[in-house]
């Protein structure tokens, strides 16, 4: 049985229904007035002074807590894009050429040659599938595991030590707004079916962003998690392994 949109009694002209569609009417109404209202209220003072605020942050975090660690770290024998390959390849299962140079934003000749320095320096192993490059499979090599492990813990506290004059609750409620803001930016995006690497070196298994931005079926790192393949490689210390040839 349907429901009358009027109330119990179903006439829409008794007091009871014309009460109800007036004050479905005004609500609705209320909505609509609040949210032109909100969108008044954003002026361009305000958009400019808050995505300069964003940049200022987004860089801040980049220059101190990511380069600055690395250097620390490594010296001068790592980049920041070179890092950021390394981690997509720890994360998931299986990475081309391809997937690499998407990753990094990219042509697949740039990645190709990123890749091509990791691998001289052993810090990434490749392993060519029926003899074609672009669909090389990568993998870390221990120094790059170790690497990736003294980098974290670097950064970690490096980041301990810029956010200890802020409390835990002030934290995590500028990471959930944060994500909120994030979010609503990436579904004005013309391209909702792209494969979503937002969080770059930062993935968390249960990501807000995916949730508040509706990309629960197209995150990068869970696709190539469910999606494992076997290399076959020779073992490392045999003179047919691509490290070793092109050392």
């Amino acid at each position: 049985m349907l429901r009358s949109p009027c109330g119990r009694d179903g006439d829409c002209n008794s007091p009871a229904g014309q009460w109800l569609q007036y004050w479905r009417g005004s609500s609705r109404s209320s909505e609509v007035i609040q949210t032109a209202n909100m969108k008044s209220q954003i002026t361009p003072e305000l958009t400019h002074d808050f995505l300069s605020s964003a940049r200022v942050f987004a860089k801040a975090v980049r220059d101190v807590c990511e380069a600055a660690v690395l250097r620390e770290v490594v010296g001068d024998k790592l980049t920041i894009s070179q890092l950021k390959l390394l981690y997509l390849v720890a994360q998931t299962d299986s990475v081309t050429i391809g997937d690499a140079a998407t990753f990094l934003g990219v042509s697949n000749p740039a990645a190709s040659k990123t890749v091509d320095k990791l691998v001289r320096r052993r810090f990434l192993r490749r392993c060519d599938i029926q003899e074609d490059r672009r669909t090389s499979q990568l993998s870390l090599t221990e120094s790059s595991r170790r690497l990736l492990e003294t980098y974290e813990a670097a950064r970690n506290q490096k980041a301990a030590e810029v956010f200890a004059h802020y409390s835990p609750e002030d934290l995590q409620h500028a990471s959930e707004l944060l994500d909120s803001l994030a979010a609503g930016i990436a579904r004005q995006d013309s391209d909702q079916q792209k494969v979503c690497m937002q969080c770059e070196i930062y993935y968390r298994p249960d990501c807000r962003f995916r949730k508040f931005a509706e990309r629960e079926g197209r995150c990068f790192y869970r696709l190539h998690k469910s999606n494992t393949q076997e290399l076959s490689c020779p073992p490392a210390d045999s003179p047919d392994h691509p490290i070793n040839k092109e050392a």
